[in-house]
């Protein structure tokens, strides 16, 4: 096959996988501000696609350096094409059911499979795959959800009486209201910076060797081609992991919200801005792990254990989809990426 009738074909998987990145986590963003009641699913989607189109021009390379080099050092055009099928199809799976799914988890995951399908053909040694990266971005899908559970339980424990005040009088309600908008805004803006790569970070190599950019304008050119797929999706399929989300894990209010979407996107813009400035590759957490666990602090906070018994299965469905989202884009990234490369051959 010609490659670049290859790579536009890749660009089409890319936008699809965007697309479902935006229909499963754009909840991330807007969950609490739609929870609460402070703005419609309307409103939110709004005030999302701007922060995630700022966030994924403004800061969107650095994570994609890390899902284009970080883990294999150059993902071929067969590998990039495998990686996206494998993390797309099982995010649409899991959008169809409404469950919130981590796509940094999804497409790292189909970035192993195709580093250990290239190990397995002899086209790569195992050690030149970067488990130092790697080791890392694992670490942080651990401590980035505790994270976020912390700062969120504490932030409503310390914060509680006096947004309780505020949300007795109207000036008040419109503070936290004002609140809610930034930190939306923000959380979008890191969410964007962060997921964009998600979409489009494999097409690094690709993209520069076929097209003879240098890799800061190939990164811009992909962060916009993904922000646009991300926005599309969640207008067009974002409002039920939203309603899952938003209604499900805990019942919101203004207070509660506010406390989550701050957590939330602070969680999520350190994790990829001071590994970015230390080691130069911003890691791709999960922003569904920080959001939904920002949501189930304030939910500890708040309601103690009622909490755990009238929100605990739909908490345990999640976590059980989270568990499984590895393991099944790394199988479906080795089976894709041997069909891929018997189609077209060394690409």
């Amino acid at each position: 096959m010609d490659p670049i009738a290859l790579i536009v074909i890749g660009y089409c998987l890319s936008f699809f996988m965007a697309v479902n990145i935006g229909g499963n986590d754009a909840a991330n963003p807007v969950d609490t501000s739609v929870g609460s009641g402070v703005l419609t699913v309307r409103q939110a989607l709004m005030l999302f696609s701007i922060g995630v189109f700022a966030g994924a021009l403004l800061q969107g390379s650095s994570v994609i350096k890390t899902i284009g080099r970080g883990i294999v050092p150059t993902i071929p055009l067969a590998g990039a094409v495998s990686a996206v099928l494998a993390a797309g199809s099982w995010i649409l799976i899991a959008t169809l059911k409404g469950m919130p799914v981590s796509t940094s988890q999804s497409i790292v995951g189909g970035v192993i499979g195709v580093g250990l399908g290239m190990v397995l053909k002899g086209e790569l040694s195992l050690s030149n795959l970067n488990f130092g990266v790697l080791s890392n971005i694992l670490l942080s899908w651990i401590i980035s959800p505790l994270s976020a559970i912390f700062l969120s339980l504490t932030l409503y424990s310390v914060l509680q009486k006096r947004l309780t005040m505020l949300e007795t009088t109207a000036g008040g309600r419109r503070t936290i209201k004002a609140l809610m908008i930034l930190t939306l805004l923000f959380s979008a803006y890191s969410f964007g910076a962060n997921d964009v790569a998600n979409a489009t970070g494999v097409y690094l190599f690709v993209t520069s060797k076929y097209l003879g950019l240098p890799d800061a304008h190939t990164m811009l050119i992909l962060a916009s081609m993904g922000a646009v797929g991300i926005i599309v999706g969640g207008w067009t399929m974002g409002r039920k992991v939203i309603d899952t989300v938003a209604y499900k894990i805990t019942k919101l209010d203004y207070g509660t919200g506010v406390v989550a979407e701050a957590s939330n996107s602070l969680t999520v813009w350190l994790f990829t801005t001071i590994p970015s400035l230390l080691i130069g590759y911003g890691m791709p957490i999960s922003t569904t792990h920080a959001s939904v666990s920002s949501i189930i602090g304030v939910g500890i906070a708040k309601y103690g254990k009622k909490w755990f018994f009238s929100s605990g299965s739909i908490v345990l469905k999640i976590v059980l989809s989270w568990l499984l989202t590895l393991p099944i884009t790394i199988i479906t990234g080795t089976v894709f990426y041997y069909v891929t490369g018997f189609l077209v051959g060394g690409l």
